[in-house]
């Protein structure tokens, strides 16, 4: 490897951001301590603005080191499908009609499964909806899981195990939820046209795997803690009004275009702005639309998206350089500290890959996806939802990472014993 000076400060200022992800909570900290500089502080603190704001820092370095036009030419070819998506997908999914019609859903099959009710509404949501994600889209099932969860069983107070527990079983059944189709988990997404992967490929080499490991991870989870379940069965703090089923029926039509067309950002940001125009013509039938959550994990996106174009001089080497044994394991180590899509991105532009390799590596991307906030595209959107419902307003790092640990062994004996 033979770095550019660009590219060792774009891998310094990578690792710095990724530092300042397990350090909001100081910032936050700060806020309380030093008020004359509180705005600085919680800006800094906000886990959705640390890799946005670092990728202004890495901006402002181009602009000294190779000028203004390889620098917009540079941030002119990064692919922000991504970010938009997830803002809009958020803002449809996190609507009235959407969750309550996702609510009656999950309360519909809790009533047929032979555990008190709590239990089964708590086992479904980190079981169901993340598989769900096969079909609506990750970042979708994320959504609507965060916010039922965030309006039922964090609308009380419980104990801090439950809330790591909590966040770090629906991260990674999130992330491996997503595998029974080739279109909705983003590391699959950047692979399955380069490899040809199709509906069968994906189900047989790795949806029934996830499948097991995501109803574990969430049977266990609701034992451990099922006497603190109870009031999951209560309706959902502050119940609105029901929407009529025909207002539901275009929301639903609404989200499935845009999982249709989720590669194409003209034609999804078309069908989002008809969308605010009919939800303001029926604004009776809303609630508050999580623009600012949107908006917000769309820029933690973009950051990652610009900041991650300068690593992969270190990375693809780094994977390339292990066996289809070890590569398993090292992806899994290395989405805990970046992107899991940009992995298996990266290992798509190589040739000649042995189909055990490809599967290795997809695996272990999707495997480590809930251990960091930014392993996996969907997690900010999880956090920007749940974390007023953590002291301090924060979900630590360290936290997640420790509660996601478990969970994440289990979808690895998954992939590699089963």
């Amino acid at each position: 490897m033979n770095p550019t000076t660009l590219q060792i400060v774009g891998a310094g200022i990578f690792a710095i951001a990724v530092l300042h992800t397990f350090s909001t909570k100081i910032f936050e900290h700060l806020a309380h301590t030093q008020p004359r500089h509180a705005g600085l502080w919680h800006l800094l603190g906000e886990v959705e603005v640390v890799f946005g704001f670092w990728a202004m820092v890495l901006v402002v370095f181009m602009f000294l080191l190779v000028g203004k036009q390889d620098t917009t030419a540079y941030i002119d070819s990064r692919n922000y499908t991504e970010p938009m998506f997830v803002f809009v997908i958020m803002v449809i999914a996190g609507t009235r009609a959407i969750l309550q019609f996702s609510g009656s859903l999950v309360r519909f099959v809790a009533r047929r499964v032979p555990l008190p009710r709590g239990m089964a509404m708590y086992f479904l949501v980190l079981a169901l909806v993340p598989l769900l994600g096969s079909f609506i889209t990750e970042p979708a099932a994320m959504t609507l899981a965060a916010l039922m969860l965030r309006d039922t069983l964090f609308a009380q107070p419980i104990s801090r195990a439950l809330k790591y527990t909590t966040v770090g079983v629906l991260f990674v059944n999130i992330s491996i939820g997503g595998t029974l189709t080739p279109f909705a988990a983003p590391p699959v997404l950047m692979v399955a046209a380069t490899w040809n992967w199709d509906l069968w490929f994906m189900l047989s080499n790795f949806g029934w795997k996830s499948a097991i490991a995501v109803v574990i991870n969430a049977g266990v989870a609701t034992l451990i803690f099922r006497k603190e379940l109870d009031h999951m069965a209560r309706q959902p703090e502050g119940q609105t009004s029901t929407v009529p089923w025909t207002v539901t029926l275009v929301h639903l039509l609404f989200l499935l275009g845009v999982v249709i067309f989720a590669h194409h950002p003209a034609v999804f940001m078309g069908l989002f702005l008809f969308f605010m125009g009919y939800a303001t013509a029926y604004a009776r039938h809303q609630d508050r639309l999580i623009l600012r959550e949107g908006l917000l994990v769309a820029f933690f996106l973009a950051g990652l998206v610009v900041l991650g174009g300068q690593q992969q001089w270190w990375l693809q080497p780094v994977l390339m350089g292990m066996s289809s044994t070890t590569v398993f394991f090292g992806a899994t180590a290395l989405t805990a500290i970046t992107d899991n899509a940009a992995l298996t991105y990266l290992g798509s532009l190589v040739p000649g890959l042995s189909d055990e390799f490809k599967i290795a590596l997809v695996a272990g991307a999707v495997t480590g996806g809930g251990l960091t906030v930014i392993a996996n595209a969907p997690n900010p959107a999880g956090v920007a939802i749940l974390r007023g419902r953590f002291e301090d307003n924060t979900v630590n790092p360290l936290g997640l990472l420790i509660a996601a640990l478990p969970p994440t062994l289990v979808a690895a004996l998954a992939f590699r014993v089963l």
